[in-house]
């Protein structure tokens, strides 16, 4: 690992120079660094640590790659995907609050969304009237979609 900013990190391919403005150096985006959320690409790799990566594209041109860490990693999501069907209730904490709902961490690094209209009945006016970032939940699976990486949910009926 060369250096690590805050849009991703530059790595030297086979001893390569310490600047990214020359060949051998490549790079990876912050969102290819890890499956799982983070705030810094620190938390994930350090400067010198020996990582492997797969190539996601190799600019001649500049000599650069651009290069993919999560991708060499099994995604959580898909795994995820395979042990829950839609209708099994799960349990959780808020982990976030926004205007249009609420997500919910239902596993670790699985986080699913309860629309506005779904978290209460009558419908709040606003998220946070129904739940708090904390507050424990149980919902209830209604969409899986793998290709997005998106888990919908509900609160199951009393």
């Amino acid at each position: 690992m060369a250096a690590i900013e805050r849009s991703g990190v530059f790595v030297d391919l086979d001893d390569g120079p310490d600047r990214p403005v020359f060949p051998g150096v490549g790079f990876i985006t912050t969102p290819e660094l890890s499956w799982h959320r983070f705030e810094d690409p620190s938390e994930v790799v350090s400067v010198g640590e020996h990582i492997t990566c797969e190539v996601l594209v190799f600019d001649t041109h500049n000599g650069e790659a651009r290069l993919s860490l999560r991708a060499t990693q099994p995604d959580p999501f898909q795994q995820f995907a395979r042990r829950v069907h839609v209708g099994q209730i799960l349990h959780g904490p808020v982990t976030k609050v926004v205007p249009f709902g609420a997500f919910i961490r239902v596993a670790d690094g699985i986080e699913g969304l309860i629309h506005l209209s779904e978290l209460t009945a009558p419908t709040p006016e606003v998220s946070g009237d129904a739940v708090q970032v904390g507050d424990e939940v149980t919902v209830i699976i209604i969409e899986i979609d793998t290709l997005r990486r998106r888990l919908a949910l509900s609160r199951p009926m009393v």
